[in-house]
């Protein structure tokens, strides 16, 4: 699952069906997402496998989402899908936005709370979802991931462009190339990537060469790139 600084949103989203409310209570529906361990976890590229890198990071300021429709009638809620495609995701700790807040590398699974209106005095974006009786929580164990700043995998990608309705600019630029688009392919895209796995601030000048914002400048190399920054990178 892809996290930026700037927040991301959740692909694929969360869609669940909810039976069993009283039609007439109200109710907030939200998600959080919680680790699934303390590991942090890398890919092996040559056996293409996650294998564990070691202890996981410093837990993140707990951040709950909560469904835009909330609060609303048991009636209302069973009778649609409930969706959490406007969620996003985010590895910047210092995020202001409500963007859900995770470590890049780790694996996560998201829980989806049901909460009588009457119970939810305390719940809030920036705090842990309230617990006790008018408090249920629902979590899928097909729905853990690991997040990641850049695809790890091309078939992920491939299949992620094809499915995502974000995706449209990707696969009309792989039709005009008559070739697979992959993000990770750009040099400036993975760049970037890095950088959000670095948590270091980086920007493209005009010249075509990056300049680091907590030192001195520098220049990294990617042989497939034309232009002032192919040329640059290729020195």
């Amino acid at each position: 699952m892809i996290i930026t600084k700037a927040g991301r949103r959740m692909f694929p989203a969360m869609r669940v069906k909810i039976s069993g409310l009283d039609p007439h209570q109200q109710y907030y529906i939200a998600m959080d997402i919680v680790p699934v361990d303390n590991k942090r976890y890398r890919y092996v590229y040559h056996s293409s496998k996650w294998m564990v890198a070691g202890n996981a990071d410093s837990p993140v300021p707990p951040r709950v989402y909560i469904h835009p429709d909330s609060p609303a009638s048991g009636e209302t809620w069973m009778r649609q899908v409930i969706s959490f495609d406007k969620l996003k995701l985010t590895n910047n700790e210092l995020d202001d936005q409500g963007h859900i807040i995770l470590h890049s590398m780790h694996k996560y699974q998201p829980r989806v709370h049901v909460i009588r209106k009457d119970c939810g005095d305390d719940l809030s974006p920036i705090k842990p979802v309230p617990s006790g009786e008018g408090v249920k929580a629902f979590s899928f164990p097909e729905t853990v991931f690991t997040t990641v700043t850049a695809y790890q995998n091309q078939q992920i990608t491939r299949l992620k462009i094809d499915r995502n309705p974000f995706a449209k600019g990707f696969r009309d630029s792989g039709r005009n190339r008559n070739s697979p688009a992959c993000p990770s392919e750009n040099p400036v895209s993975r760049l970037k990537n890095y950088a959000d796995e670095l948590g270091v601030a980086f920007v493209l000048c005009p010249e075509g060469r990056w300049q680091k914002e907590r030192g001195r400048s520098w220049t990294a190399a990617h042989p497939r790139t034309k232009g002032p920054l192919g040329r640059a990178l290729q020195k």
